[in-house]
Order: C-alpha cells, then sequence, then structure tokens
C-alpha cells in the first residue's frame, strides 16, 4: 500500500512551499516571494513520530481569475485534494481572513477530506495577533498557529496530521522502479510527453515557455514495467536566466539528472538541434547517466525517405560525445511511437547496469592490444597489465598501467570503442579509471 498522502493548499505566497521544505528537510519546492511561484505537484516523503507519508505542495488556488496559469495551478491544486488522504489549508495571519480563503475552505469541505486549518506568518512569540482568532470562522476547528519560517508550530502540525492518517501497511519494494528524468529546452514537450504516457493530465502543459519550473516525480507502470517519471523545468542559456526562481529551476533539473537511471534529452524537431540541445545533453553525460535522444513534435517535420537518416547524422554531428546514445523519433501529441520508447528506456537501463567478469575484459583487452600497439614515448612503451570492472550506472573500468601518462587520450578511447563493440553497452557512457605502478588506490 501506497504511503498517506498530505497536500498543503491555499491561497498564493502564504508560506506553502517554505513550510513543505521545512518539513521535508531539504530545499526542494521553490521559495521566493512572489505569487504563483509553485505551479505543479511536488512530492516529497516524510516521516513523523515513526510515521510515514507523502507531501504534496501545490500551486496557490485563486478562487476566480482569468490567467491562463492560475487556472491550471486551480485544477492541479483539485487533483492533489482528490488524491489526499488529509489536507493542511494554509492561510496568511498578516493578510486576515480573505474571501478567497473562504471560497477555498468552502471547496475543502466539499471534498470530505480531513482538514488541518494553520494560520501562518505568526513569527512573533507570546499570544497571536488578533487576526488569529478570525479564522474560526472557516468552521473547520481549532486553527494552529504557524511560523513556517521558524518551524514554531511545525510540530504541533505534525501531530494533528498523523492523528488524522489512515492506517498504513508496509511500502513494497520500489528497487524494480526505474527512474527517468525528461531534460530539454524549454517548450520541447517534456510535460506533453509524460502526459501522454500517463493518459492525464498530471503536470501543467501550457505553450508558454518555461511552465514547468520544480522537478516532478510521477510514479506510472504499464506492460514493460514500473517507472518514476521526473519532470524538469526547461533549460535554457545561463544569458538568459536572469530571473532568480529559474535559476532555482536550472539548479534542479541538474539534480533531477543526478537522481535519474535515464534521461530523456527531447529535441524539438522543428527547431533543429541547437547549441542549447549541445549543453544540457552534455548534463547527462557528464553525470555518467544511460540516455535516449528524444526528438519529439516529429510530426511537424515534411519527410522523404532521407529525412531520418539525414537528422541522425545532424544529431550525432553535434553530439559526437554521445554517439552512443539511441535516438527515437516521436510525437507527444499524436502518441506516434511513444510506447516504443519504453522499449529504449528498459534497454539503455540494463546496458548500463551490465557487469563484465574480469577473465572476459582481459581477453578483450589482450586482443585490443594485439590488433593495435599501445603508444611510446622516448622509447618507453605503455604496458596494460590488466583491468577490471568496479562500478555500474555508468560501467566503471580501472586499468592497471605502467605509466598513465602515456595512455593517451585516443588509445582509452580506442579501448572503450572495442568494449563497445564486444559487450555492447549501448545508451549509457563508460568511465575508464587509470591506475599505474605504485599507486597505493
Amino acid at each position: 500500500m501506497a504511503k498517506p498522502i498530505v497536500a498543503i493548499v491555499g491561497r498564493p505566497n502564504v508560506g506553502k512551499s517554505t513550510l513543505f521544505n521545512k518539513l521535508s528537510g531539504q530545499r526542494i519546492a521553490i521559495v521566493e516571494d512572489t505569487p504563483g511561484v509553485t505551479r505543479d505537484r511536488i512530492y516529497c516523503d516524510a516521516e513523523w513520530n515513526g510515521k510515514q507519508m507523502m507531501l504534496i505542495d501545490t500551486g496557490g488556488i485563486e478562487p476566480k481569475t482569468d490567467s491562463v496559469i492560475l487556472k491550471h495551478m486551480r485544477t492541479q491544486a483539485e487533483i492533489a485534494i482528490d488524491t489526499a488522504d488529509v489536507i493542511i489549508f494554509m492561510t496568511d495571519a498578516r493578510a486576515g481572513l480573505t474571501a478567497d480563503d473562504r471560497d477555498i475552505s468552502r471547496m475543502l469541505l466539499r471534498s470530505g477530506k480531513p482538514i488541518v486549518p494553520v494560520v501562518n506568518k505568526i513569527d512573533n512569540t507570546g499570544d497571536p495577533p488578533l487576526s488569529f482568532y478570525e479564522f474560526y470562522e472557516l468552521g473547520l476547528g481549532d486553527p494552529i498557529a504557524l511560523s513556517s519560517l521558524h518551524g514554531t508550530g511545525s510540530g504541533d502540525l505534525l501531530d494533528r496530521v498523523v492523528e488524522l492518517l489512515p492506517p498504513t501497511e508496509p511500502e513494497e519494494d520500489d528497487s524494480d522502479k526505474i527512474r527517468v528524468a525528461v531534460i530539454g529546452k524549454p517548450n520541447a514537450g517534456k510535460s506533453s510527453l509524460i502526459n501522454r504516457i500517463l493518459g492525464e493530465n498530471r503536470l501543467i502543459v501550457s505553450d508558454i515557455a518555461g511552465t514547468t519550473r520544480d522537478a516532478v516525480d510521477t510514479e506510472t507502470e504499464n506492460e514493460y514495467g514500473k517507472y518514476v517519471l521526473i519532470d524538469t523545468a526547461g533549460i535554457r542559456r545561463k544569458s538568459k536566466v536572469e530571473d532568480r526562481v529559474e535559476k532555482f529551476s536550472v539548479l534542479r533539473a541538474k539534480m533531477a539528472v543526478e537522481r535519474a537511471d535515464v534521461c530523456l534529452i527531447l529535441i524539438d524537431a522543428a527547431e533543429g538541434i541547437t547549441e542549447q540541445d549541445e549543453k544540457i545533453a552534455g548534463i547527462a553525460h557528464e553525470a555518467g547517466k544511460a540516455s535516449i535522444i528524444v526528438v519529439n513534435k516529429w510530426d511537424l517535420v515534411e519527410k522523404d525517405n532521407s529525412t531520418v537518416k539525414t537528422f541522425t547524422d545532424e544529431v550525432y554531428r553535434h553530439l559526437a560525445y554521445m554517439n552512443y546514445a539511441p535516438i527515437i523519433f516521436l510525437s507527444a501529441k499524436t502518441g506516434q511511437r511513444v510506447n516504443k520508447l519504453f522499449e529504449h528506456i528498459n534497454y539503455v537501463s540494463n546496458q548500463a547496469a551490465m557487469r563484465i567478469t574480469t577473465g572476459m575484459l582481459n581477453d578483450v583487452l589482450n586482443d585490443a592490444v594485439g590488433r593495435v600497439q599501445p603508444p611510446s614515448d622516448k622509447g618507453r612503451r605503455l604496458k596494460i597489465y590488466y583491468m577490471t570492472q568496479n562500478a555500474v550506472k555508468p560501467p566503471t573500468f580501472v586499468l592497471f598501467c605502467n605509466d598513465a601518462e602515456l595512455f593517451h587520450f585516443s588509445y582509452q578511447r580506442y579501448i572503450e570503442n572495442r568494449l563497445r563493440e564486444v559487450f555492447g553497452f549501448r545508451g549509457t557512457p563508460l568511465r575508464l579509471i587509470l591506475r599505474q605502478k605504485g599507486d597505493n588506490q
């Protein structure tokens, strides 16, 4: 059985993300003193007094608005409310009880879910301000005085939440789930692709570049297996990252890559591959992640018999350092070849986790050395004694030699290519570590 879900809801800018960060013990949600910063639902595991739960941070609810983004945020909050076991309803003591607070409380009461009313921004010690007592009018029971900034009152809040949580059974092992990060430029179709996979509007989809600002984890299961999909903010050039909020988003996208087993690098087929695509792909490559190059919006491209080959050659020309990554052409909008994506994900994930015995590795090494002699310098020739694998994800190999300085990059590439020819390793980078005679490591 899944962990019980606790959703934090309320108007924009009442301190939901600050509370989320405080309760989760880490800086997961973006915190900025600007209404509407948190847009999609953010998930995080939390524990209190031995009770496991999953927290959901939501975008602020604007009951009456003409803004497209704010309407989307309201929809996302409503979905969070529907899936929650307990709802934390946050209000703002400084602003006092507002008409929007009343509208939101009525919406929450209609849900029939247990509600914990919280009055935030009570940062001074002593008796709460008179505005605190206005919130009794909502009819939600005794509100909890809280300072999400300082953490005061959070223990009382969690005690109340735990009292209302349903009983849970031990959670099933999730080691068989593949974590997939979807990365790419703004507006490349990352959220659209995940929505197509899920068959529901789990994430906000909009033509406004930069809509997704937080990395959002979504679990899904199908005939191919179990997956955790990580949707990330579109990564822009540094010169264009002027908004402080977006700086957090770029950092979070990089962190999402670190958490992933497989990265889907989305490229907009209508725009073609760009310098920014090269930099984004480099994040996954440098992190040593198994990767698939996903050319999205393929339905918008006029095609002939050579279109796929031409585009493939162009991608590998720009991403020469990632010629190990397979390319799939699809359309998130029409669903074309989206199901094929999971076959690729499973394949590259298995390739990244592949282990080769030391005996087999040294057979390949001896054959490679016999075909192409190691380089020499000033009469001194490189000698490679043996090779062993010491890690996976990515596959990492240690080569013991007489002089690491003689082991030129070109010969390292040659050894890597021989490993790929024999064992595959499709979709994953390889790491070669050199150890010379006399090294203590």
